[in-house]
């Protein structure tokens, strides 16, 4: 899957877009500019653009779109689990998950070896998915048969090939996916009963807690890696926008992408999307590997997209109607360079010149912050923005239109 970008050094004098972002970008890629590692995603292995902080234009279109990140390395792996040398070993089947409609963790979090326990307990419900071009992880969430995976894991395909942990092989349907926040569902249809994994969408994440991935680096299923949350709310790009997503250290690689981040009780935390890779380029055709810096997209964030393709909801784009610049100086925010004339930021009274500093609550260092924070939201919410105006602080209510074509 591909990954957030590195980007390159924000450009001095840079002149923000009059044009508010309409729409995904084309899914060709180009190699990452700047003298930054590339990002991987750890799927089928696409080439990355780049984009420099300073010239971020948002209209702020929270676009449920597909693909992940400019110079970002996909997770998931063209190697079929056949190309492999050796399957790594089945984790134990031990341990009953509770439904995800739940909020009861499956461990204590007193485990002397949480790495082990988590193992114990969530591997049953980490899948393993592969098309003709492509490989990756995903993990059943309801036990319907849902399962929540990656978009670029799926990539365009209506069925994929779902491999349980114990074995059982499967076709399932593709009900939808969102590229902007690289986030699918896809359903299986068994004759047993399913284990099911816990997400928690109800606990915030810290940085510095536990994180565990499970999936299947370059086709060895069941794989578990250990680390720690290295940052939240950090924004990286796609073809529709930015993500504000979860920094890992635990090691996650080509064919992680679509897999389980849990934190030590068990529960899922992300899903694992991408990666900064340490060589290569993304047009070379080779797959780098992990060098400690990985990325997921939050699971409160994938549920609630994963709700709407299972409902059959549109995925709608949220609108706010700016574009604007990184703020300059000793005061972090977004800086307003222009406000398009009828948008929800002009009725709501957002001028040229404001910094905006929170959004509903999120910090906003820059614009690319802003544009995550909108992307989690839908036409129609209201939401509270905090700016300075001539050295005082107001805050602005604002409800969010659709993106207008």
């Amino acid at each position: 899957m591909h990954g957030g970008p590195w980007f390159p050094p924000a450009a001095p004098a840079a002149a923000p877009t009059s044009e508010p972002y309409a729409g995904p970008a084309p899914t060709t890629y180009a190699a990452p500019a700047g003298n930054r590692p590339p990002v991987q995603p750890a799927t089928p292995r696409r080439s990355d653009g780049s984009k420099s902080r300073a010239g971020a234009v948002i209209a702020l279109a929270a676009v449920l779109a597909a693909g992940l990140g400019f110079g970002a390395g996909r997770l998931s792996s063209k190697s079929s689990p056949s190309a492999v040398l050796a399957r790594a070993a089945q984790a134990s089947s031990g341990g009953t998950l509770q439904p995800a409609a739940t909020s009861a963790a499956p461990l204590s979090g007193n485990e002397a070896e949480p790495a082990a326990a988590v193992a114990k307990v969530l591997s049953p419900a980490v899948v393993q998915l592969q098309s003709s071009a492509d490989l990756g992880s995903g993990f059943i969430y309801d036990k319907s048969g849902l399962i929540l995976t990656a978009a670029h894991v799926v990539s365009g395909n209506s069925t994929m090939q779902v491999r349980l942990a114990d074995g059982t092989q499967t076709t399932g349907k593709v009900l939808g996916a969102d590229n902007a926040t690289d986030v699918a569902v896809v359903k299986i249809t068994v004759n047993k009963d399913l284990p099911v994994a816990v997400l928690a969408t109800d606990s915030k994440v810290a940085v510095g807690q536990t994180a565990i991935a499970i999936g299947s680096p370059y086709g060895l299923d069941q794989t578990v890696t250990e680390g720690i949350v290295s940052a939240v709310g950090r924004a990286i790009q796609t073809p529709g926008g930015e993500v504000a997503m979860i920094q890992t250290d635990a090691p996650i690689n080509p064919g992680n992408s679509g897999g389980a981040l849990a934190d030590r009780m068990g529960r899922i935390i992300g899903i694992n999307d991408s990666i900064i890779s340490g060589s290569g380029s993304s047009s070379s055709g080779s797959e780098s590997g992990n060098v400690g810096v990985g990325f997921a997209v939050p699971i409160d964030l994938a549920k609630s997209v994963a709700d709407r393709i299972v409902a059959g909801k549109p995925l709608a784009s949220g609108y706010l109607g700016i574009s604007g610049n990184d703020a300059t100086g000793s005061q972090a925010g977004a800086l307003i360079v222009s406000v398009s004339p009828n948008s929800p930021a002009a009725k709501a009274g957002l001028r040229e010149g404001d910094v905006v500093t929170q959004f509903d609550g999120t910090k906003v260092e820059g614009m690319e912050d802003l544009a995550a924070a909108v992307r989690t939201h839908q036409p129609d919410e209201t939401v509270t923005i905090v700016v300075l105006r001539g050295g005082k602080q107001l805050s602005i209510q604002v409800t969010l239109d659709k993106l207008k074509n």
